[in-house]
């Protein structure tokens, strides 16, 4: 099982341009709304037409602009999970199912294959019901029953579960495991939730205004990010420009500090990330110590703390920024670039006693320390 695809799409004002191959696998495709990553699978679903470039399925061309090839969407029999389900209204459950199946197959098979698929998904009491009268989690079910009774060349997958609150997301996301261990193929996952991805996916692709910037293992993801869009997407609170001083240090023009780093600076890194987590605090009303000749030891002001659950976040400002060429504003003059020239901090409110717990106008030492830091190079 393959795919291989390699497409551009232009609008207006957006142009997509990703070029990928998969195996028998499930490919993750990460990114923020409006990235390209629907449009992506539409297009190899064959509801969108690129305007070039190549899309071939276990051997089968889709669609290849230069040899004038494009099958409609029933001839690449590609299965295309939206995140409403799009079920029949006015089929049943047993009909909803059956209605993927091809018109070739007998009516005894295709009998066969719907009981199958309503086993597999716990759905043999629901089959003369109609969507309506389903749960959403039910709606769910017999739309990955509808898909494998199928059987398509390649699953694909939008966001099955944006609309869903975290609890039932939890309870339907057992449903896809069924489904992954039935499918020998290709799988494409969209999603724009990090976790989710980790958890399904063998490979993930992050995606940023139409190009694939970096395509890894989960794992490779989370402990070595390559660019600016996968620190984000890993929720790593602070990420800032970065330029190469040497082998391991960096400048970091917005905060006005330099950097010591455990791994090598790549000469052309672009970006610095350190999760608010992170960062260590040393000493609290510190105001006359000095700092900046110990190692990623600064001077810090806490200018605003908010609190969640079991958390406080806190915005510190650096007190002994050095002049890289970028002036210090006021979050009245300007709030975006106020909040890129301070790092965020996140505070465990269940292991810090309250009497702890820093405050708006505090002073004190913060650690950032070399091995935690993410270096991209895009």
């Amino acid at each position: 099982m393959t795919l291989e695809v390699a497409i551009k799409k232009r609008f207006p004002t957006f142009e997509l341009d990703v070029a990928f191959e998969a195996a028998s696998e499930t490919l993750g495709f990460l990114g923020a709304s409006g990235c390209g990553k629907s449009l992506t699978l539409r297009c190899i679903a064959g509801i969108e037409t690129p305007d070039e470039g190549h899309i071939i399925v276990n051997g089968k061309t889709f669609f290849d602009k230069k040899r004038r090839i494009n099958l409609s969407p029933q001839e690449r029999k590609t299965a295309l999970l939206f995140q409403n389900y799009r079920l029949f209204p006015n089929l049943n459950v047993a009909q909803n199912v059956a209605a993927g199946i091809g018109g070739k197959v007998s009516r005894k098979e295709r009998d066969r294959l719907v009981d199958a698929e309503l086993r597999r998904f716990s759905l043999g009491s629901f089959e003369k019901r109609y969507p309506a009268q389903l749960s959403g989690g039910q709606q769910q079910r017999v739309a990955l029953a509808r898909m494998l009774a199928a059987a398509p060349g390649i699953l694909m997958l939008d966001e099955p579960f944006s609309a869903l609150d975290s609890h039932l997301k939890g309870v339907l996301e057992q449903n896809l495991v069924s489904l992954f261990d039935a499918f020998d193929g290709t799988i494409l996952y969209v999603s724009h939730d990090i976790d989710e991805a980790l958890r399904f996916c063998d490979r993930i692709a992050v995606v940023e205004d139409g190009r694939i910037v970096e395509l890894s293992r989960g794992k490779d993801l989370v402990n070595n990010p390559q660019s600016l869009a996968s620190i984000k997407l890993l929720g790593c609170k602070n990420a800032t420009d970065a330029q190469y001083v040497d082998e391991h240090r960096v400048r970091l023009p917005k905060w006005g500090i330099e950097l010591t780093t455990a791994q090598p600076v790549p000469e052309e890194v672009r970006h610095l990330g350190i999760r608010a987590s992170f960062l260590v605090a040393i000493a609290h009303h510190t105001a006359n110590e000095p700092s900046m000749n110990r190692e990623n030891v600064f001077r810090v002001r806490v200018e605003r703390v908010s609190d969640a659950r079991f958390e406080r976040m806190v915005l510190l400002a650096f007190m002994d920024r050095a002049d890289f060429g970028v002036p210090v504003v006021m979050a009245s003059d300007d709030e975006m670039r106020f909040l890129h020239q301070h790092v965020f901090w996140r505070v465990d409110t269940l292991n810090v006693p309250e009497g702890q717990l820093p405050r708006q106008g505090d002073e004190l030492l913060i650690h950032i320390p070399p091995d935690k830091l993410y270096l991209t190079v895009c």
